[in-house]
């Protein structure tokens, strides 16, 4: 069976790397190598998210990550496929001027967005955005009562590490770019306030 060592590799390379792969090789399965506890999460996230199973054997700090592509099964009907709304935060301030009040202003929007009946399917935190979801942010609440509804809440994993708070984050999960560009790409509304 093929091995494919992205031990070593930058986020998001090794779901890139696992994406050619799929698309490339001739093989039904295969394994790839990491050494990452959170790239071994986002291949697993990723590779379910194609219809492939995935088991991984731990070794001394690495990660075995076998991959089986799935024959596609054939449907009888299509289900009916629903709205996917993303919104996209790329700041913990909302819009340009005063700091104090883009602060009061973000807080006051995730309020409304947590409040309002339909809620978005995805919430994308990258840049300074990833600081709402940290310990001590005046959004936690808000994010989290969307969290507890059903919002995805994904925040840019190389942006909590540029800003210290991967240890800190309290709500929802840490992503990458592949995720969030295909989050993007494949949202049928995209809402970035």
């Amino acid at each position: 069976m093929r091995e494919i060592d992205c031990r070593g590799m930058a986020c998001p390379q090794p779901v890139i790397t696992v994406k050619q792969a799929l698309e490339e090789l001739k093989e039904d399965e295969f394994t790839l190598l990491v050494d990452n506890p959170s790239f071994c999460e986002n291949v697993k996230r990723f590779v379910s998210s194609q219809g492939c199973s995935v088991e991984v054997e731990e070794r001394e700090g690495n990660y075995n990550i076998h991959i089986r592509k799935e024959r596609a099964r054939e449907e009888a009907t299509l289900p009916e496929k629903k709205e996917d709304v993303v919104v996209y935060i790329n700041s913990h301030l909302l819009g340009v001027g005063d700091e104090a009040l883009g602060r009061f202003l973000m807080k006051i929007f995730l309020k409304t967005l947590s409040d309002l009946e339909t809620k978005p399917n995805r919430l994308i935190l990258i840049n300074s955005g990833v600081q709402l979801a940290a310990e001590e942010s005046e959004a936690l609440e808000m994010l989290t009562k969307l969290s507890e509804s059903g919002t995805e809440i994904l925040s840019c994993g190389t942006c909590l590490d540029f800003y210290g708070l991967k240890e800190k984050m309290r709500v929802g999960r840490i992503s990458n770019m592949v995720e969030i560009a295909q989050s993007l790409l494949n949202g049928s509304r995209v809402v970035r306030p």
